[in-house]
């Protein structure tokens, strides 16, 4: 596959280079552990919008257990994104009025998969329980960052794709939010795709893609 804004340059770099763009076949299989490494500009949020169906810009297929996603209908991908792919946007898209924990549970009413003290026990986790009744635009970035991780946690998923999910944190949080992410999708049996630059997320046991 390319995206449609590479067609003119498939035979230079970094399209020529890359280890996804116009190879004759890239497997992401569940269990596993991705992290596709690139430049800004590359094509990393494109990816993982192609994957979870919000754009169709590209050239090639997708299929998603055999099945090719370019006729899916908006039930068969509300389905999906509430069963099997859960996605953390680089902008994260938290509503800035609403409380830490009301941005959370907008998403686990739509799914009812974490209790309330599950939450509140990753909130914890991530250091920010006691923020949980401050509207999300007085956080930080790195705070609204770890408030969007757990909130595309509280669903179930075959797959977490999660573009550039450590960019405003330091070593120690990144550590901390990494080993949430790995012990979940362990729980679940569940393979990540991450993007990065500079391969900044710390997951163990991942397989390094260039993009």
């Amino acid at each position: 596959m390319l995206p449609h804004v590479f067609r003119d340059s498939r035979h230079e770099s970094p399209v020529k280079d890359s280890e996804i763009w116009l190879r004759e076949s890239v497997s992401f299989r569940r269990g596993r552990c991705y992290i596709i490494e690139a430049e800004s500009g590359t094509g990393k949020s494109s990816l993982c919008s192609y994957i979870y169906g919000n754009r169709r810009d590209y050239e090639g297929t997708i299929l998603f257990d055999g099945a090719d996603i370019a006729p899916f209908g908006i039930a068969r991908w509300c389905e999906l994104r509430r069963r099997a792919l859960a996605w953390l946007p680089q902008e994260m898209r938290l509503f800035p009025e609403l409380t830490v924990i009301e941005n959370i549970e907008i998403k686990n009413r739509l799914t009812g998969f974490r209790s309330r003290a599950d939450i509140m026990g990753m909130l914890e986790r991530l250091e920010i329980a006691n923020k949980a009744d401050i509207p999300a635009a007085k956080l930080s970035v790195g705070q609204q960052q770890r408030v969007a991780i757990i909130r595309a946690l509280c669903q179930p998923f075959d797959f977490l794709l999660i573009d550039e999910p450590v960019s405003h944190l330091d070593s120690r949080n990144n550590e901390t939010v990494a080993s949430l992410i790995d012990s979940e999708a362990r729980r679940l049996g569940a393979g990540i795709i991450a993007t990065s630059v500079g391969n900044k997320i710390r997951l163990r046991d991942y397989e390094l893609m260039k993009l």
